[in-house]
């Protein structure tokens, strides 16, 4: 399958691109799920926050990386708290009033 490259057509949509939640790892059901992650950052280990909502994404990750004492990012929408601190953020998480998953291994 060929992906399409140019079109002449002035109402021609891509389909994926317009699809809105498509890019998410994870579905928007209000659930705040936190992941364990090594991949990609030579085996050092962090802790990502899917499902934020947008407005609040900022907001949260200062508060989190203040409370912790430790570093993080916010990357397309994802709260990367590093270290391995899964059981502290859950704890801050749920007191903040979130609903939390813990997903992954």
């Amino acid at each position: 399958m060929n992906k399409l490259v140019y079109s002449t057509d002035p109402d021609w949509q891509d389909s994926q691109a317009s699809a809105p939640g498509q890019d998410s790892l994870f579905p928007d059901d209000g659930v705040v799920r936190l992941r364990r992650e090594t991949k990609g950052r030579k085996g050092a280990g962090v802790i990502c926050i899917y499902g934020v909502p947008g407005q609040d994404v900022g907001a949260l990750a200062k508060q989190l990386k203040k409370q912790l004492g430790t570093g993080g990012a916010i990357k397309k929408g994802v709260i990367e708290i590093q270290g391995d601190r899964l059981a502290q953020v859950q704890a801050l998480l749920v007191k903040a009033g979130l609903k939390v998953k813990q997903v992954g291994g």
